[in-house]
Order: C-alpha cells, then structure tokens, then sequence
C-alpha cells in the first residue's frame, strides 16, 4: 500500500525508495548475522596441528627456552663483540650468524671465522677482487660467486657447509667443523687452513669445544 505524502512531509517516491532500501538491506543483515554468530558447542576455527600446518605450508618452529635464548644471545654478542675490536664491517651481524649455524646444525664460529681467513673480516681493500664476488665475505665459490646482501651470503653459504643444499653433494648433514674446512679449501691447496680458521674460531670463544 502506498504511503499518503502528508506523512512526516515526505514525498511519496522518497518514500518507496527508503522502504525498497529497507527490504533488500534486510537480505543483506540476516545472513551476515547468522555467519558472525557461532553455533551453541562449536568451534568455526579448527585447531591448529602439525598436519594442518603442513597443508597450508607453514613451518612449525619449536620455541626456544630462556635458556636457549641466552646462550645464543650470548655467542651472538661474543661475535659482535669480536668483531668490533677487529673494526670489521660484519659487526651487528652476530645473531644473523648464530640463527643460520643453528639452523644448518655448524659450529656458530665456524662462517665469521673463514671470513676472516679469506676476507680479514671483509675490511676494507681485502674484498674479493673479482667484481662477480659481491657481498662474498667468505670468497666463497673462488670470489667468483656474488650476493644480493651479507645477510643472503650468511644464510646461503651457511646452508651449503651444513649440508643442506643438493646442488653441493661434498657438504655432509654430520660432518665436523674440521672435515668441512678441508672440503671448502682443502690443506693440500693451501697448507694449514683449517688449523688457521680453528684458531679464529678458538679466539672467538675458547671456553667451548668445536664441533
């Protein structure tokens, strides 16, 4: 029924266009209301679990003990610290190292200690020379290897040493600090070298045993 213009001044067509709005919003409400309320006794989100995270591809990363925590908050600093007296640009980089030498399962020593047998900690003048060897404190691949960030360079050589790469077969999951330093730049090539990044390794921290 159409509504008389005399009420509240409105104007009949005004009228039927409010009410028209009014009974398409209606639509609208009900079955919006009806998904934001929940059913009595269930859950619309279902419990994360470690099947369901890998469906979706997430990664479930154990959390850390305050223990944990503060020892590698601690090897962290020891790193930085090391580098600081050494006036090394790599300073600041110490929990990058440490995350990466835990997730590839090497000794947190072991990638800051070879740059500073190949590269004297990446000081200035002792970069690798070839221009292809960007970012490459480690003169990784011969210098000939590059990398968008000292941060790309950690995580990838870090991975590469830990055996976990399967581009690079000689790199074992359960080799030593020692067994990888004579793969990366074998004694027979340059006599002495994993005694030499064994001894950095050891002034960075000697209170522990290398692995």
């Amino acid at each position: 029924m159409e509504i008389p213009s005399r009420v509240c001044g409105a104007q009949p067509h005004v009228m039927k266009k409010t009410q028209i709005t009014q009974f398409l919003q209606s639509f609208v409400a009900i079955p919006l209301f009806a998904i934001t309320m929940p059913l009595t006794g269930a859950s619309l989100t279902a419990p994360m679990t470690p099947e369901s995270a890998n469906i979706t591809g997430a990664i479930v990363t154990p959390l850390l003990t305050q223990e944990e925590q503060a020892i590698r908050k601690e090897q962290a600093e020891a790193i930085d610290d090391f580098l600081k007296e050494r006036k090394s640009p790599l300073a600041g980089y110490g929990q990058k190292f440490v995350e990466e030498a835990y997730k590839n399962e090497i000794d947190y020593r072991l990638l800051v200690s070879i740059a500073g047998r190949e590269t004297t900690f990446y000081r200035k003048g002792s970069e690798c020379k070839n221009p292809k060897g960007r970012n490459n404190p480690f003169g990784f691949g011969s210098c000939k290897i590059g990398f968008k960030s000292i941060d790309e360079a950690i995580e990838v050589v870090s991975k590469k040493l830990g055996g976990n790469d399967e581009n690079l077969k000689h790199y074992k999951t359960d080799m030593t600090s020692e067994q990888i330093l004579k793969k990366y730049n074998p004694d027979h090539i340059v006599p002495g070298y994993s005694k030499q990044v064994v001894r950095i390794m050891k002034m960075i921290d000697d209170s522990q045993e290398i692995v």
